[in-house]
């Protein structure tokens, strides 16, 4: 069995219940019974909990908890453009909250397509299952947490991973919440992606005092960025990747970037209209609910 862990502020309140309702059409009404959803808030109002709360237990989720939390103090926050210190919040699960024994955490600008759960059936005992990332793929390539190769040559080219997604088995958060910290205390310099580079340095933290693998590879379906707004602009994304902008085999599409697919600024790529049906279906939903206060002017129309 097994939780689906969310960070949800204000701002993302109506984009976490799109990726909520996608999440509950991903799964067969079985095993969506099964499955619990945790939330951690810095700020969300009694009426909007009971708001997820009552999506949830629509959409079929047989567990529901939701509770108030702070970042870790220390918290480096190097990249605000589009970002806050809510990313943070996901080092914030522990066994007692999630209650499960594995946690699938899920970034809240993200849209499954098919059961994200599979690739627990495949992880290794105590490791944390991430996906490779596409723009950031190995240690001094990129903004990949710049200048730790020039200070440890030894981890030039090691791989580098996103955070967006996570699989693990939830006797595993504590070492992870220990590692974090450490990471924090004594390689700040090097954070430029937040809370992702801060997971990166407590895997490669263990992996150079013990040679202990603990990030496992899962498949890249399972985290696949959007490209297609991307390229809309211009071409700089073929810098780092050349995969095709769309993938028929997508497990789960990744919003990353200030171009969210909710935001009407945000070019209308094949993608982008796949989430504004769900972002429609999501806010029908909530209507037949008696939600109506969610405001959605600033959102686009789904087409």
């Amino acid at each position: 069995m097994f939780a689906f862990g969310l960070c949800v502020d204000r701002r993302y309140l109506l984009p976490s219940l799109v990726t909520l309702t996608s999440l509950a059409d991903s799964l067969t009404p079985r095993n969506r019974a099964q499955a619990a959803v945790r939330v951690l808030t810095p700020d969300l109002s009694r009426g909007e909990a009971r708001l997820m709360a009552d999506l949830a237990k629509r959409a079929g989720f047989g567990s529901f908890r939701l509770r108030r939390q702070s970042p870790p103090s220390g918290a480096v926050m190097a990249d605000t453009a589009y970002i806050t210190d809510t990313a943070y919040l996901r080092f914030g699960f522990d066994t007692r909250f999630v209650d499960r024994p594995y946690l699938i955490y899920v970034d809240g600008d993200t849209l499954a397509l098919d059961d994200i759960s599979t690739p627990l059936a495949s992880l290794p005992p105590g490791q944390l299952g991430v996906v490779h990332d596409d723009f950031n793929p190995a240690i001094g390539h990129s903004k990949a947490l710049p200048g730790l190769a020039e200070d440890q040559p030894h981890l030039l080219g090691r791989p580098y991973y996103n955070g967006g997604m996570w699989w693990l088995a939830t006797a595993l958060l504590p070492h992870i919440h220990a590692g974090v910290r450490t990471a924090l205390r004594t390689g700040a310099r090097y954070i430029f992606h937040n809370d992702q580079d801060a997971l990166n340095l407590w895997a490669l933290n263990r992996w150079t005092q013990d040679g202990t693998e603990v990030l496992h590879r899962v498949p890249d379906r399972f985290n696949t960025f959007e490209l297609g707004r991307f390229l809309e602009r211009s071409n700089w994304v073929r810098r780092y990747t050349q995969r095709p902008a769309e993938r028929s085999d997508a497990a789960l599409v990744h919003y990353v970037g200030s171009q969210k697919p909710w935001l009407r600024s945000c070019p209308p790529t094949p993608d982008v209209r796949l989430y504004r049906t769900c972002l429609a279906r999501t806010v029908r939903q909530l209507d037949r609910l008696g939600h109506h206060s969610v405001d959605g002017d600033e959102f686009a129309e789904a087409s």
